[in-house]
């Protein structure tokens, strides 16, 4: 299993548009994969075309209430992709969970008392280094950064990446920086060409040769309930979301290459 959180703490970085379509072009693959969601602004859930406010439960009452994560998980419209959905409620998490004994390992420790299993779990992350983003990092071993290829794009990730690097070295040694990605990208602007350059410059190998292009049908889809494969499949969305699908699939940390297709 791998287990991927996706963060960064600056808004309109591409996380919950990640989550949701690398996701559905691994399950659509043969890859069993469970999405959980969050983020007090529930996009992921709104993403997969569900309303938060109708939910009779959500990830809130795993933190806060112990109800079993078994219990709050979701089919989606796809098959193979499934999600654990966030409700406005969870905004309250971090304050009621502030003397609750382990509160950084919650999530972790739900997971593992799961009787399902699945080979990829994508965390889409609030958009804070708060008690829920130190449940993701205790939680997954890899993290993702999505970058937008912007003037201000590289601004805060110091902190960012030192509090990875803490939460390795006190709590969760697995957790690592496995990928960042570029979104947002448009090669005609050059100040996406020189955000790209820096970030190559600060992150090396771990920048995913594939990057996001700016892309209305990304920004249309999620108001459809749809992924951008359901949305427009022919669109550039598609294309750069099933490469850097490919990327991560092929890209598993001292794991040899694997294929595209899963074997059955």
């Amino acid at each position: 299993m791998r287990r991927i959180a996706i963060i960064n703490q600056k808004g309109g970085s591409g996380k919950t548009t990640t989550v949701v379509n690398v996701g559905a072009a691994i399950a659509e693959a043969g890859y069993k994969v469970l999405l959980i969601d969050l983020d007090p602004q529930a996009h992921t859930t709104i993403h997969l075309g569900f309303e938060p406010f109708k939910l009779e439960k959500s990830i809130y009452d795993v933190l806060v209430n112990e109800v079993p994560i078994d219990e709050i998980i979701m089919e989606t419209h796809q098959k193979n992709l499934f999600l654990i959905p966030a409700k406005i409620e969870l905004a309250s998490a971090e304050i009621e969970m502030v003397n609750t004994i382990g509160r950084e390992i919650v999530l972790r420790e739900s997971l593992k008392k799961s009787k399902n299993s699945y080979q990829y779990i994508f965390i889409d992350c609030p958009p804070s280094l708060g008690l829920l983003t130190l449940n993701a990092l205790t939680t997954a071993s890899e993290v993702i950064i999505p970058i937008q290829a912007e003037f201000f794009a590289l601004e805060g990730l110091t902190k960012l990446v030192q509090t990875i690097q803490l939460v390795a070295e006190r709590i969760n040694p697995a957790t690592h920086i496995s990928g960042v990605l570029i979104t947002m990208y448009d090669k005609r602007k050059n100040i996406c060409k020189e955000v790209a350059e820096k970030v190559r410059k600060h992150f090396g190998k771990k920048v995913f040769k594939t990057k996001i292009r700016e892309n209305v049908k990304l920004a249309e889809a999620p108001s459809f309930g749809q992924t951008i494969f359901e949305f427009a499949s022919n669109s550039h969305g598609s294309e750069d979301y099933k490469k850097l699908a490919k990327e991560i699939i092929n890209g598993g940390r001292n794991e040899k290459k694997r294929t595209w297709k899963r074997s059955t």
